[in-house]
């Protein structure tokens, strides 16, 4: 099921009930932004049994609020056509997201960065940079670098990064 869809629909619709002047409960908008944060953890972790179950309580409390009260204040048609948009979404096969928050197998205390290895910046010169910084790295199944330790040892390599980036370019 495409709950990221799913969501986005929601989401939609609260801004239409927005625009119209229609106020949201503060339970529905918790509902919603709960619902977000369960379809982060799934994509991160797919084993999680229970987060599915929790992401469609969420998501079906807040449809069943969006389009009990948008039939109500704006007429059969306009919850008809949201239902008919939720219907589509909720089909779509999931989709994954470009850029993925939360990283998995990481301390929470550690600070993290994902680069995408180029001709100026190879894997080999990559490497070597997080090595002088102090920091961990993995290369990841999409071909990016992910470099991770302390906050102040990211920062460095940032800079260092940048600095020899900017020294090859400027020849």
């Amino acid at each position: 099921m495409g709950y990221l869809d799913a969501w986005k629909v929601l989401e939609e619709m609260v801004a239409d009930f927005r625009r119209k002047g229609k106020d949201i409960p503060t339970e529905a908008m918790t509902d919603l932004k709960s619902a977000k944060t369960m379809i982060r953890i799934l994509k991160a972790d797919a084993r999680c049994g229970e987060t599915v179950q929790k992401i469609e309580e969420y998501l079906g409390s807040v449809e069943s609020y969006l389009i009990s009260e948008g039939e109500r204040v704006f007429g059969a048609a306009y919850a008809t056509e949201w239902l008919n948009r939720l219907s589509q979404a909720s089909r779509k096969a999931v989709q994954e997201e470009d850029e993925t928050r939360f990283v998995p197998g990481l301390p929470r205390e550690q600070k993290w960065i994902r680069v995408k290895p180029s001709a100026e910046l190879t894997v080999k010169r990559l490497r070597e940079l997080a090595e002088d910084s102090d920091l961990s790295y993995k290369t990841q199944d999409d071909g990016s670098f992910l470099v991770y330790g302390k906050g102040e040892s990211v920062k460095d390599f940032v800079k260092k990064m940048t600095a020899k980036y900017e020294l090859k370019d400027k020849k």
